[in-house]
């Protein structure tokens, strides 16, 4: 017999290097190795000394000679790496993540934050579409001359919503209230207790404009404090950001003493609705040459006094374009013509939802009597002949 065939079968197997390519059925590679050197090198001494290895009655305890030297027994092997799997996924499962830099399946979870994600981004388009808005006194002031001020009258959270989402620059809680919403034939009646309670009502719709409130009939004429308090009110119980007074140069002294406490103030001239007992009805202002003057001087004196613009109502047109090129507050027209620095116009008339006439000059753009006369008719039918509920 030959020295080869004398050596013991364990040193050099013939089936050894036949099967030294099975150890790939190990797991793969790129998920065993960071846990290699903790566990796997105990472990793998275990195995071999349980199937009695070679290289276990050596008292070799080297983890890579064992990998390349012991894939005989593969099936008692299966058993011990199944075992060791279990206990390995029931230790190292948060720790697998970390090690392999965030590559695994299960650290990528979704988070809450990209499906916030395009609230956000809808919010801010719908502010970016209105980045000329004005957003106070300033901002008013600051736009003659560049665009046209675009204003309406608001007298309650659902409207002063809806108007400030049209892209206005102020809206006005006017004490037109009285004719449009409370049944008045003027606004004489309105007083401070409505004033407050609608312009309040306007505030908590949170609007991003300027929000600008109306001095009611005969608060303009008592005495200085009379007025400070009254302007108070409605700043810090009705939150406007501005007050809006009816005169001239008979008001302008105490415009300008208010203006000085931090009130700002826009002023009104031409048409005063709350002075229309006085005149005699609704007419034009301007039409001769006296009416023209007294306009250009109320029109310098609230400029002198201190207001951020002027409402000018109902004003001949060439009157109106003369004193917007002459004085330097924008004057917002109201029934004065198109070359004024900007608008102003009665929500209510505008959308059709009024029980008396428009003025002549006002554009209606819908129809709201119509519509809602004909769905409330619509539901009063259908409650009596049982069709609704259904």
């Amino acid at each position: 017999m030959s020295d080869e065939e004398k050596e013991p079968s364990p040193s050099k197997p013939s089936d050894l290097e036949q099967e030294k390519p099975k150890p790939k059925r190990r797991a793969p590679a790129g998920r065993k190795k960071p846990i290699t050197t903790k566990v796997k090198k105990g472990e793998e001494v275990a195995t071999a000394t349980k199937v009695g290895s070679p290289v276990a009655k050596k008292g070799k305890t080297s983890a890579k000679p064992e990998t390349k030297e012991k894939p005989n027994h593969l099936e008692p092997r299966k058993k011990v790496n199944e075992a060791a799997t279990e206990s390995k996924s029931s230790q190292k499962s948060e720790i697998k993540p970390i090690e392999e830099g965030g590559k695994s399946e299960v650290r990528p979870k979704p988070s809450p934050r990209p499906q916030r994600q395009p609230e956000r981004r809808v919010h801010e388009h719908k502010t970016k579409h209105f980045d000329d808005q004005a957003r106070n006194v300033r901002d008013i002031a600051n736009l003659k001359g560049k665009r046209p001020i675009v204003a309406l009258t608001a007298y309650d959270a659902v409207m002063g919503k809806l108007v400030n989402d049209a892209g206005v620059d102020f809206i006005l809680v006017g004490d037109s209230v009285g004719t449009t919403l409370l049944g008045h034939r003027t606004t004489i009646p309105v007083d401070m207790t409505d004033m407050v309670r609608h312009t309040a009502a306007v505030r908590r719709a949170q609007p991003k404009c300027l929000l600008v409130a109306d001095l009611p009939f005969g608060e303009a004429s008592f005495s200085f404090d009379r007025l400070l308090d009254s302007a108070r009110r409605l700043m810090q119980e009705g939150g406007a950001d501005a007050v809006k007074i009816e005169g001239g140069r008979d008001v302008a002294d105490d415009i300008e003493k208010l203006v000085s406490t931090g009130v700002p103030v826009l002023g009104h001239i031409g048409l005063l609705p709350q002075t229309v007992k006085a005149i005699g009805g609704y007419r034009k202002f301007g039409g001769d040459r006296q009416e023209a003057e007294d306009l250009y001087t109320d029109a310098i004196a609230l400029e002198e006094a201190g207001c951020f613009a002027v409402v000018g109502e109902m004003i001949e047109d060439a009157v109106a374009r003369e004193l917007t090129k002459q004085i330097l507050p924008p004057l917002i027209g109201i029934g004065s013509g198109a070359a004024c620095d900007g608008q102003i116009l009665v929500s209510a008339d505008i959308l059709g939802y009024n029980t008396r006439k428009a003025p002549s000059f006002v554009k209606t753009y819908a129809n709201l009597n119509q519509v809602i006369s004909k769905a409330l008719s619509q539901y009063v039918t259908e409650v009596k002949s049982r069709e609704f509920p259904a």
